[in-house]
């Protein structure tokens, strides 16, 4: 068996010759003479010690040893080349999936991300789904309990928050509450409750608007629809820019978590630990 390296311009001419069968189009198709498609499979016929080719008055024949040896040679290419684009293109984008209630405290810091390393690059997927299955996602943020191996992002903490308009004084008192709607991040409206509860008042409201997710009940009370209580986190951004107001200072840990997920170790890759990295010092920063 021959050591000689491979001559791959013949052995690629030979592919696209086998192709073709008509050395005028082959060499169309490789910009090269007629002659010097020629040359390259003489080239690769006397590597290989045997004909690729019989020659016929209508055109050309792949002998069988030709014929045996083409679909080798073809996958081989295709793989180089698929390997060579690959390898020229950008990073792949990391698959991350998000609660539609963590978008608030998400994307912010996504931005951000994209801003300081522009080759890194996030596809955000939101779901209602708090499943620690991953699937095909390389992490995925949480709501709820903390998983075994995951990172913690911050701790729910709960107070009601309203609109400026409603309240210009930017305070309420607790007889002032059933003046307004109450707005519900859950169809059960446990989140009330709980700090309703833990000041020990029981306010007799009449209106309620129940939604699916908190940032729905948080996007109604920017919009002025009644009141609603929200992470205190999530809505850090909004009493910023003074889109809501937390008119109380009572604040009621609900005992779920925002947490994240992650492939494992030796599945992941650079660029996702830097993703981690950054989301976890983020949240420290809370």
């Amino acid at each position: 068996m021959s050591r000689r390296p491979l001559p791959l311009n013949a052995a690629y001419a030979f592919t696209v010759v086998a192709r073709h069968l008509n050395l005028t189009r082959a060499a169309q198709e490789l910009c090269v003479t007629q002659g010097a498609v020629s040359r390259k499979i003489a080239t690769f016929e006397n590597w290989l010690g045997f004909a690729l080719f019989e020659r016929h008055a209508r055109g050309l024949h792949l002998t069988p040893r030709g014929a045996s040896l083409l679909p080798a040679l073809k996958n081989s290419f295709e793989q180089m080349r698929q390997a060579a684009e690959q390898a020229s293109q950008p990073h792949a984008a990391l698959r991350l999936k998000a609660p539609t209630c963590a978008m608030r405290w998400l994307v912010p810091r996504l931005v951000a991300l994209e801003q300081a390393r522009p080759d890194l690059h996030v596809s955000l997927t939101t779901t209602v789904d708090h499943s620690t299955q991953l699937e095909n996602y390389d992490a995925a943020i949480l709501y709820g309990t903390l998983p075994p191996g995951g990172h913690r992002l911050f701790d729910e903490v709960l107070t009601p928050v309203i609109a400026p308009a409603l309240t210009p004084s930017g305070k309420l008192a607790y007889e002032d509450l059933p003046g307004f709607t109450f707005l519900h991040p859950t169809a059960d409206g446990r989140d009330w409750m709980l700090w309703l509860n833990a000041l020990g008042i029981r306010p007799s409201v009449s209106r309620h608007q129940h939604f699916d997710t908190m940032d729905l009940a948080i996007s109604a009370a920017v919009q002025g629809f009644g009141i609603t209580v929200a992470d205190v986190t999530l809505i850090e951004a909004d009493l910023a820019a003074k889109r809501l107001i937390a008119p109380f200072s009572e604040t009621v840990k609900t005992g779920a978590v925002y947490s994240l997920i992650q492939r494992p170790s030796e599945a992941s890759s650079a660029q996702l630990a830097s993703l981690v990295a950054w989301l976890c010092e983020e949240s420290e920063q809370v």
